[in-house]
């Protein structure tokens, strides 16, 4: 693994995740602590649950920073399964359900788990590879031959502590990318980057009381980095299996929610259910939002109806440079993805690694205190996404551009793989997006670039329109290219019925692509 040394964190952690959720779970034993579904669980509870996975685990024979892999939808098991391997000093996977079986056969080829937890929805997307793996595999909901059946694990195993040493330079978790070609990256985090991210527990309002509701999958970090605060700070996690609009309105309303992480799919769903209003959300104090930018017209819809403030993380699962927005606090920079955050440093810079002067567009790269440890086993991918300054500080490119504005707010333009070259001009998809969602008939919108025989490439874009539209996209074509300048202009409109997403509401570009193409 290569060696660098992350930036200061504002201040240095004196505990570790593990270390924080043991203190919880004495500090509020009798307060709830897990609710999902009709599973509800105080501190001592999931404690001693946590235990018991922590000591069958070390039965097995898993010692510190050996790979623990997971592939399940969100459950209370999977909860337990989380904070049990990483209390065992075990290194957790938690694989991805949107991963085709063999892009998962990859990333578990590549890590080498010595266990794997599966549930009985996604047994027939592991069959392909299963036959592959010498491990042990543990079956969470479900009977088979072969397999180990979790509940009867876990209530046979020890419910004592194991107290396992854990040192802040240890494996915490593995989270791969959704690669659909080779294999996917496996971004490493260790125990120092997850204590450096409690920093936000206090501040944030995550200590004892909060009652936070998690929407998204558990192997995901935009799920992780709202889990953990809450489980840290011995307050109280609501799961949801699988995201439901009015549903998550319920939950919220009778279970006086006070946290919440969504992505912005999910804000846009939310608030054009039409029983929002019907709901008392007067609970909600803090809301979040990241993976993908909010769009300035939905997070003024959320400050204008949802209760509670809105904060929009820019950033990477890698790590380094992550920007705030309090969006209740900068109405006036709902454009923006905020300033960078405490103990943060972001810089621009152009195709050949310069800074770009003030105002110009260029790669983003971040430094922290949290940061990645590197691509698990592949030197030759974090190299690549290192970029040193002039003193010999590392930081991560993002692959992402931005320009910040007068007052240090950081202005997305677009992903660089993204960007579109047009004549030899550079075309920035996000700002004909916007263009596009300007129109009121038009309710989703993406731009991909696609092969021109004139000019190299050219942009196509793809919208979804309102319900009860009359226009065609030939309408919506000549009302954006009236706004754009002569080289953004788009070669054409596609009207689809809805645009591909990820789980966590990324638009998935690269199939709208394929599909044009073929």
């Amino acid at each position: 693994m290569i060696e660098f040394q992350p930036g200061k964190p504002e201040t240095e952690p004196a505990k570790t995740v593990v270390d924080m959720i043991r203190g919880a779970a004495k500090r509020n034993a009798d307060r709830e602590a897990l609710v999902e579904g009709k599973t509800r669980l105080t501190w001592r509870m999931l404690d001693q649950r946590i235990n018991q996975v922590a000591n069958a685990l070390i039965a097995l024979g898993i010692e510190r920073c050996d790979r623990v892999a997971v592939l399940s939808e969100n459950s209370a098991d999977y909860a337990e399964i989380f904070l049990g391997a990483t209390r065992a000093g075990a290194c957790l996977v938690p694989l991805s359900t949107m991963a085709s079986s063999d892009a998962l056969g990859k990333m578990v080829a590549d890590c080498q788990p010595k266990v794997l937890f599966l549930s009985e929805q996604y047994r027939t997307l592991a069959a392909p590879f299963l036959p592959d793996l010498e491990l042990e595999k543990i079956a969470i909901d479900f009977a088979q031959e072969g397999w180990r059946d979790y509940t009867v694990m876990r209530d046979s195993a020890d419910i004592r502590d194991p107290m396992i040493p854990i040192g802040m330079q240890d494996a915490f978790n593995l989270i791969y990318s959704s690669g659909t070609t080779g294999t996917p990256k496996g971004i490493l985090h260790n125990h120092y980057m997850r204590a450096v991210q409690m920093e936000r527990i206090e501040p944030l309002g995550y200590l004892n009381d909060a009652r936070t509701l998690l929407s998204t999958p558990l192997y995901s970090n935009t799920t992780i980095v709202s889990f953990l605060p809450t489980m840290a700070g011995g307050s109280c996690v609501h799961l949801m299996r699988k995201f439901d609009v009015r549903r998550y309105l319920e939950i919220v309303e009778a279970e006086s929610i006070t946290h919440t992480m969504l992505v912005p799919v999910q804000y846009k769903r939310i608030m054009e259910h039409p029983d929002f209003g019907n709901f008392d959300l007067s609970s909600m104090k803090a809301k979040f939002s990241t993976s993908a930018p909010l769009r300035e017209d939905i997070k003024r819809d959320v400050l204008a109806r949802f209760p509670g403030g809105l904060t929009e993380y820019y950033g990477l699962t890698e790590g380094g440079g992550v920007t705030v927005l309090a969006a209740h606090e900068f109405p006036d920079k709902l454009h923006t993805v905020g300033k960078p955050a405490p103990g943060v440093e972001i810089r621009l810079i152009d195709e050949n690694g310069t800074e770009v002067p003030p105002g110009q567009i260029g790669e983003i790269c971040g430094r922290s205190g949290a940061m990645m440890s590197g691509y698990f086993g592949r030197d030759d991918l974090t190299r690549e996404t290192l970029w040193t300054d002039e003193t010999g500080r590392v930081f991560f490119r993002s692959g992402d551009m931005g320009s910040f504005d007068e007052d240090g707010f950081l202005v997305l333009s677009d992903r660089k793989k993204d960007m579109i070259i047009s004549g030899g001009l550079n075309i920035y998809a996000n700002d004909l997006e916007l263009v596009l969602l300007a129109d009121p008939d038009v309710t989703d919108a993406a731009v991909v670039g696609v092969p021109s025989d004139e000019w190299g490439e050219t942009p196509l874009g793809f919208v979804v329109l309102r319900q009860g539209a009359t226009c065609g996209a030939a309408d919506v074509l000549t009302k954006a290219n009236e706004k754009l300048g002569k080289s953004q202009r788009l070669s054409n409109v596609v009207i689809r019925d809805s645009l591909p997403r990820s789980e966590i509401g990324k638009i998935l570009k690269r199939d709208l692509r394929r599909d044009y193409l073929s």
